[in-house]
């Protein structure tokens, strides 16, 4: 009875051993991580602007790297790492993804894609589902991106299996900005278009060396100016928009030019 009850112990005993062992793996993992991030973050703030998101895109795959491998370190302690020990564990853990969490599956399984598809990085600017926003981190489940207005967003990675993503950047740091001019039809469009094309051309917030194009379309109700041009750098795209809507409107008014007065909305079948 007594070699019953020391044996009893020591399975205990060795049980906490390894549950503390476990957690002690599971918390140094979270502390590497988080220290990882912050000094990423930190390195990419304090770097020029053309290394910034060659730095951000790191993060993703080093995060990544540091879960599997405290994964790697807690499976020897719960089983023993044989073959056949490794094969029936994964078959498990497999099996349980699939039919308890699904959906918390599909997501992991799709931020794994991501990343390793570099659907897009931290740093670019993109649209999923009608928000739009720069993605800020690229974790397990989800992504989170923070809209023009300064609010943040949690993305599951589930959705992107169906979800059509536009990316505006694409790891660049420029993007296309798109500025819109509706007007009185009555005009000169050469010299309306070519005012438009300066004040693009000389806008400190332009990319230099990049083209601007002046798109003109007539409508019913007047004539519609699409002035594209390249923003030096994602975060100034709202910057340079109001500089361009701003000084072309004041090119227009020094021409005599009228602004379009719509009686009605325009919609698309």
């Amino acid at each position: 009875m007594n070699e019953k009850f020391n044996a009893w112990d020591m399975l205990r005993k060795i049980f906490w051993q390894d549950v503390l062992l476990i957690l002690t793996v599971f918390i140094l993992a979270r502390l590497i991580s988080f220290v990882i991030r912050w000094f990423i973050l930190r390195l990419a703030e304090k770097s020029s602007p053309h290394l910034r998101l060659s730095i951000l895109r790191v993060l993703p795959i080093i995060r990544l790297l540091v879960g599997i491998g405290a994964v790697v370190v807690i499976v020897p302690i719960l089983v023993e790492p044989t073959f056949r020990n490794i094969v029936t564990l994964a078959a498990s853990m497999g099996l349980a993804l699939v039919f308890t969490l699904k959906d918390y599956g599909s997501s992991l399984v799709a931020g794994l894609a991501t990343v390793l598809e570099n659907t897009y990085q931290p740093g670019d600017w993109i649209e999923v589902n009608g928000i739009y926003g720069e993605v800020k981190s690229i974790r397990g489940r989800a992504t989170r991106i923070v809209t023009p207005d300064d609010t943040e967003v949690i993305i599951p990675h589930a959705n992107f299996w169906t979800a059509n993503i536009f990316n505006a950047s694409s790891g660049n740091r420029s993007l296309l900005c798109v500025a819109d001019f509706y007007l009185n039809p009555d005009h000169d469009a050469a010299l309306a278009r070519k005012s438009l094309t300066e004040v693009a051309q000389t806008s400190s917030y332009r990319k230099a060396e990049t083209p601007v194009v002046v798109i003109v379309l007539e409508k019913p109700w007047g004539t519609h100016y699409r002035v594209k041009a390249y923003v030096r750098e994602s975060r100034e795209q709202f910057l340079f928009l109001t500089d361009l809507t701003v000084r072309g409107k004041e090119a227009l008014r020094s021409l005599g030019i009228r602004f379009a007065q719509a009686t009605y909305a325009e919609t698309k079948p």
